[in-house]
């Protein structure tokens, strides 16, 4: 269900822009470590510590690789696109999300990804918590693994030239696909986003 959801978000996203979306993920967001990280690092190493209790490696291992969904080509940047399904909201995220400082630019309302993430207090079991060792060992790895790429994917986009990552919710895909326009009102939440 949720690859139905973001297959049709990206459908009215390029419907919306009249750009096409790109399957490319930046090599700076494949395996960021210090050095993509940049001014941002010690930000996610505190952030990385909060949700493990452990110190962030320099060096990402290699089997902590990550895709992102999509890449909006724009004149002034490219953003990176995020399709988030309900596995994506949690207290894993909401952690993530309450330690962002207020100048991380962002193209989704913090606020409103807080609160889906305060209604799903306890995170899903079965696979959508294995753990995925070496960085989230534990019980619950995948929950704070997608929280912790999640949070890569909002705070390094804008220090390599790329505009604000926006984030659309399973739910905003859901009422524009219900819409009379589904086109117009996916571009009412663009522009309610500041992408458009």
């Amino acid at each position: 269900m949720p690859l139905v959801h973001q297959m049709k978000a990206i459908q009215l996203i390029e419907a919306a822009t009249g750009q096409q979306l790109l399957k490319a993920t930046p090599p700076w967001l494949l395996r960021p470590g210090a050095q993509e990280c940049a001014g941002r690092w010690y930000l996610l190493c505190d952030i990385y510590r909060a949700l493990t209790g452990l110190n962030l490696p320099e060096q990402m291992p290699r089997r902590e690789s990550r895709r992102i969904d999509a890449i909006l080509p724009e004149q002034a940047g490219p953003r990176v696109v995020e399709i988030d399904e309900g596995q994506h909201f949690n207290l894993h995220r909401k952690l993530t999300l309450d330690t962002y400082p207020a100048d991380v630019p962002l193209a989704f309302d913090r606020n409103v990804w807080c609160v889906r993430s305060n209604r799903e207090p306890r995170p899903r079991s079965g696979g959508w918590a294995a753990p995925k060792p070496p960085l989230f060992p534990g019980s619950g790895g995948r929950h704070l693994q997608r929280a912790f790429r999640d949070a890569l994917a909002d705070i390094l986009p804008p220090l390599h030239g790329y505009a604000p990552t926006l984030r659309i919710a399973d739910f905003e895909v859901a009422f524009c696909g219900a819409a009379v326009n589904p086109v117009a009102a996916m571009r009412e939440l663009l522009v309610a986003k500041g992408v458009l």
